[in-house]
């Protein structure tokens, strides 16, 4: 323990900053007639999604993990009918740490009923807006992102043009091992930064990658992820989905993580069968998007760190 370990890592200029930004974005919401809601933090189920890992934890005798998101609970509630709501807390991931990432951080995450994914995309358009002061907005499509800045269609291109296109552009000392490990190594190394200082609304993301989005034609008749992700200055802030509702394909899905994790070494935890029996029971139609607070924190106030933005970060908690 060095001397100075009590003390916060952000300043107190930026613990102000942090406050008022969590009280704007009430204000946002409570302007829109959407409800704050609180959800457990503390879960018998893990996530099933491979590229996510739980912290686990141990209460009253049996095994537990902390949330990695609000979103299962947030669904649950509105199938039973609450509507239009919001979570605005802490978060877990384990391994997650650096610059831009620490295991517990703040997460803001909302629903509109019978909403699709494009209207709830120009609504996250709206709050980073008015958060960042950036008037800067452009949506475009994931294939017209790959098309304009590498000449390629990533819904079309084989997985050896994908490859070629990855060991051109990017300085790798290993090959991908498929075709989705490929393009988000392209998004990540070489277009995040190629999409400028303003607001970018990226939508229509490969099938492949729907996770808990519905999968629908685009207007070439190409299956697509009816999903979307918004970033300012290169920096992704935000997930969005029109939501799945269907229960068996949302159960076909978290059988296919389990398979992936039992192909990759990885631990296989106990599933949110729960979201299922949810869907089961009827959602409505809705869109859902989660947003990290402590980046566009870092963002409105022009901070290079995440531990710049919180007081105490892993290694002072």
């Amino acid at each position: 323990m060095t001397e100075n370990s009590w003390q916060p890592t952000a300043s107190l200029e930026a613990l102000r900053r942090r406050a008022a930004l969590l009280a704007d974005i009430r204000r946002f919401f409570a302007a829109r007639d959407v409800l704050e809601v609180e959800v457990p933090l503390l879960s018998r189920r893990a996530t099933s999604d491979p590229h996510i890992q739980s912290i686990a934890a141990h209460c009253n005798g049996a095994d537990a993990w902390l949330a990695t998101s609000p979103e299962f609970a947030l669904k649950r509630l509105l199938a039973a009918g609450l509507g239009d709501c919001y979570s605005l807390g802490r978060a877990f991931r384990e391994g997650e740490a650096g610059g831009r990432h620490n295991p517990e951080f703040t997460m803001l995450e909302w629903y509109r009923c019978d909403w699709d994914d494009r209207r709830l995309m120009r609504e996250v358009g709206e709050l980073l807006s008015r958060v960042l002061g950036i008037n800067d907005v452009q949506s475009l499509s994931y294939r017209a992102l790959f098309q304009r800045e590498l000449q390629l269609d990533p819904h079309t291109a084989d997985d050896n043009t994908l490859r070629a296109c990855a060991a051109r552009e990017l300085e790798l000392s290993f090959e991908p091992a498929d075709r989705d490990e490929c393009l988000d190594l392209l998004m990540s190394h070489r277009l995040e930064p190629a999409m400028g200082d303003g607001i970018t609304l990226l939508y229509d993301f490969p099938a492949s990658q729907a996770a808990l989005a519905k999968v629908l034609e685009d207007d070439t008749g190409t299956p697509v992820a009816r999903r979307f992700e918004a970033y300012a200055g290169g920096l992704e802030l935000a997930n969005g989905y029109w939501e799945l509702t269907d229960a068996e394909e949302q159960l076909r899905r978290f059988r296919a993580d389990q398979r992936y994790r039992r192909e990759h070494g990885l631990i296989e935890r106990p599933f949110e069968e729960r979201l299922v029996g949810a869907l089961r029971a009827g959602i409505p139609e809705c869109a859902g998007v989660a947003l990290g607070v402590d980046r566009l924190l870092m963002l409105a106030g022009g901070y290079q760190r995440i531990d710049e933005v919180m007081a105490f970060p892993i290694e002072r908690a």
